[in-house]
């Protein structure tokens, strides 16, 4: 079986979920009917730094928030799907609109309704308190726990290998909007 980190030198995208990936699962919902997520500034950190060095990111999502679509777009997450009732035809569009192969994508996913797209994908990640099932599939399992870390971790990873991430000389890291 070949070693997950062989397979980081093709990846160019991106695709998570949102709850239990993103964030810890957590969901709080207001009288209005608005609800509200808990995310990670690191994980945010690493999504608007790998935007900025051309990765493409697509977050596909069963949720539906406002919240969701402004975070995303603060982060500069310009592929947003969210209420994703098949995620699996989401993910082929994403796979046709950016012109991808499906061994050019990580994609990290926490539960049963992720499985189809890491199925499908070059590299299945997922957080370290992931369905057992997922946890299963995956090509790596992370450390951190959704909402904690794993995004920034398997992100990192991608760009450490590729010679992407931070360079002291690099001035891109300074004045990002994370």
């Amino acid at each position: 079986m070949i070693n997950y980190k062989e397979k980081l030198p093709k990846i160019k995208a991106f695709v998570f979920d949102f709850d239990g990936v993103m964030t810890a699962g957590d969901v709080w919902t207001f009288a209005d009917g608005e609800t509200v997520r808990c995310g990670n500034i690191k994980d945010g950190y690493a999504l608007q730094y790998a935007v900025k060095k051309g990765y493409i990111i697509a977050l596909i999502s069963g949720a539906t928030s406002k919240s969701i679509d402004n975070r995303m777009a603060s982060l500069g997450v310009k592929q947003c799907y969210t209420g994703c009732a098949n995620k699996m035809e989401t993910y082929r569009k994403f796979l046709e609109i950016n012109n991808l192969k499906e061994e050019e994508v990580v994609c990290m996913g926490d539960d049963i309704p992720d499985y189809g797209i890491m199925s499908h994908c070059g590299v299945a990640a997922c957080p370290a308190d992931a369905a057992i099932e997922i946890k299963e599939l995956s090509d790596y399992v992370s450390l951190y726990p959704g909402g904690h870390g794993c995004v920034r971790d398997i992100i990192e990873q991608v760009l450490r290998l590729q010679g992407n991430w931070f360079d002291p000389k690099d001035t891109q890291h300074e004045a990002l909007n994370w």
